[in-house]
């Protein structure tokens, strides 16, 4: 499919996502049969090359479609930008472990990026593989995953940093069996991303289950790799954002053409003071919304035959926090427009104001992003690998 008809789809989906809002929060998870369809949509696979059964679509497409399902629902534009970007790293892995995970076309993948594990080289019935300990937080979309993936690291007999290949491994692999899901996500926002930790403790796995980075791949000169892989695990988070503070806009001017506030013989919408707000959020929202976007449109581009400089890693990631940050700042306002109504479980503006202040708190996103951009600006770093 192409870009805009991926887009038509994520539409579609907004109607059950609007009446299921209830259910994915208490559920704290997407149904499975919801991920399932989206699934068969080919939203899990947007970014993963076409030599893998993926999509091959740019990151815009991805950006957009979790934009578009978090304005009716935050936590599954979650669950579609952290299952997509781990399976785009699929290109990682051993031929016949990608055969093997991608037997079906549609397989939801979960995992976490973050070194959270340990692997040690051993061998069982003369087969290599590694033994594999760790526990793993925020777990986003993990309860619907076929494969849920851990960032690791190589140890020796002592527990010390060691290689035993000429690749440094960076991922595992699981099957949900083979791993124990905490049932620790009891949180205020982002409920039905099912963020919980798992671990597991001295389980052994063959060693194609073991991924190394894409730079040491055939596959590295894709442009989708040569996008920066940090941008590519924090542009989805700001589309999130996005979604959810226009949908916060929509919702008050609907409910500003029909509210008549106690003492009051006019509606909301009749009210000086919201038309401002009103107009100053429009305008704050679009312009960070265009800026991100021409922004990576732009990178993308230039990944077409090359890498990135460190000043367009800076600009990008700078524009993202500024746009998370503007929607925060939006959906603060559009919450306390409306008085009382926003307060009800039945209301979207209560959940997305719950919903973005845990988005917020992601390291991709936070404060310490801007400070690294700032020594880039400042001429203080010039290589920048956390952008």
């Amino acid at each position: 499919m192409e870009h805009q008809q991926l887009i038509d789809v994520a539409k579609s989906f907004l109607p059950e996502l609007r009446e299921r809002s209830g259910e994915i929060d208490s559920q704290r998870q997407i149904p499975q049969d919801l991920a399932d369809k989206m699934a068969a949509e080919g939203f899990y696979r947007i970014c993963t090359p076409e030599q893998l059964g993926g999509l091959a679509q740019d990151p815009k497409t991805l950006y957009e479609i979790c934009e578009t399902l978090a304005s009716a629902n935050g936590s599954t534009g979650w669950c579609i930008f952290i299952g997509s970007t781990s399976q785009s790293l699929l290109g990682a892995l051993a031929k016949e472990q990608q055969q093997e995970m991608m037997t079906d076309v549609n397989v939801i993948t979960s995992g976490v990026f973050a070194d959270m594990g340990t692997a040690l080289y051993q061998e069982r019935d003369n087969k290599p593989g590694y033994l594999i300990n760790g526990h793993w937080r925020w777990g986003s979309g993990c309860r619907n995953a076929a494969w849920i993936s851990g960032g690791i690291h190589e140890i020796d007999g002592n527990g010390d940093a060691h290689q035993s290949t000429d690749s440094v491994l960076t991922r595992v692999f699981f099957k949900p069996e083979e791993i124990e899901i905490l049932d620790n996500w009891h949180v205020s926002g982002m409920r039905g991303s099912g963020s919980s930790d798992y671990r597991v403790n001295n389980l052994w796995v063959p060693a194609l289950r073991m991924a190394s980075s894409i730079e040491q791949t055939e596959l590295r000169h894709l442009p989708i790799y040569r996008y920066p892989k940090f941008a590519l695990l924090a542009l989805p988070i700001g589309a999130i954002t996005l979604g959810m503070a226009r949908a916060s806009i929509n919702e008050v001017i609907e409910i500003a053409n029909q509210k008549t506030p106690q003492g009051s013989r006019r509606t909301l919408a009749h009210r000086p003071g919201l038309h401002r707000d009103i107009g100053v959020a429009d305008a704050k929202l679009s312009a960070a919304r265009e800026y991100l976007y021409a922004l990576s449109e732009d990178v993308w581009q230039h990944c077409q035959t090359d890498e990135p400089s460190v000043q367009q890693r800076q600009q990008l990631r700078a524009a993202n926090v500024h746009a998370v940050n503007t929607a925060v700042e939006v959906i603060d306002k559009m919450y306390t427009l409306v008085g009382g109504t926003s307060v009800f479980e039945t209301s979207c503006l209560q959940q997305h104001f719950r919903d973005v202040h845990v988005a917020t708190q992601h390291m991709m996103v936070g404060e310490p992003v801007m400070e690294l951009a700032g020594r880039v600006l400042l001429g203080l770093d010039d290589v920048a690998p956390g952008l």
